[in-house]
């Protein structure tokens, strides 16, 4: 298994021909136990970078390899089976789902791989020790704080062991305490689970929790202190 998680070759995007691009020239590599943060302006794109990334959307140009695999080269169902299995994404707004237990929101990723039962509980219950919320395993996540429910969707992102997790905004719902704990848990689990972060992020704090931080404008990423 190569220690390569994402590549991004030469990557731009634009909403309608008669528009400049949002951005062009993205490149970018990732690789396994790395933790990065994508800073921006507001409508810089960080967002459709992300959709990009997880082969929710398609570039204009340039190539996404996620385990070593072109995503242009996949139909609909394969790009959907590959990121169900190889990304776990953790949400601003949780999105978490409020009929289920937090038991069921975590174990949900399992289910849509076909886990076995007696497994899938094993790793779930690991995970909802590992951030912390073991003792809600069976509350709604209606009873739920913010605090809590970032680590609901934490749990879910992680669980499966996925390759890349895409962390977008996740502290924009939460107050300054929660917001650090997130950010820590969050690290710490990415590094624990070896696989590869990314975190979008518009704080400069956030930011400053990540291995490196790298700045995206129109003219693609750029290092945090380079002249651009």
């Amino acid at each position: 298994m190569t220690d390569l998680v994402i590549r991004l070759e030469n990557l731009s995007k634009r909403f309608s021909q008669d528009r400049p691009a949002i951005f062009e020239g993205v490149d970018l590599e990732l690789r396994r136990g790395e933790y990065l943060a994508i800073m921006g302006e507001s409508g810089v794109g960080k967002s459709t970078l992300l959709n990009l990334l997880a082969g929710l959307d398609a570039p204009d140009s340039g190539r996404v390899v996620l385990e070593g695999v072109d995503l242009s080269t996949l139909d609909d169902d394969a790009t959907t089976l590959l990121r169900r299995r190889a990304v776990g994404f953790v949400f601003q707004a949780f999105h978490v789902l409020p009929y289920l237990s937090v038991e069921q929101n975590v174990a949900l990723p399992l289910d849509l791989l076909g886990v076995a039962e007696p497994e899938r509980r094993r790793r779930t219950q690991e995970m909802l020790t590992a951030v912390g919320i073991e003792a809600l395993a069976q509350r709604h996540t209606k009873e739920l704080s913010g605090g809590e429910l970032q680590r609901v969707a934490i749990a879910r992102a992680l669980v499966h062991r996925p390759r890349l997790v895409l962390a977008d905004e996740p502290t924009g719902n939460l107050d300054t305490r929660s917001a650090a704990q997130t950010l820590a848990l969050l690290r710490t689990q990415v590094k624990a689970n070896a696989g590869a972060g990314i975190l979008i992020t518009h704080s400069r704090a956030a930011a400053e929790t990540a291995d490196r931080i790298v700045v995206l404008d129109a003219r693609g990423l750029h290092s945090w202190d380079s002249p651009a």
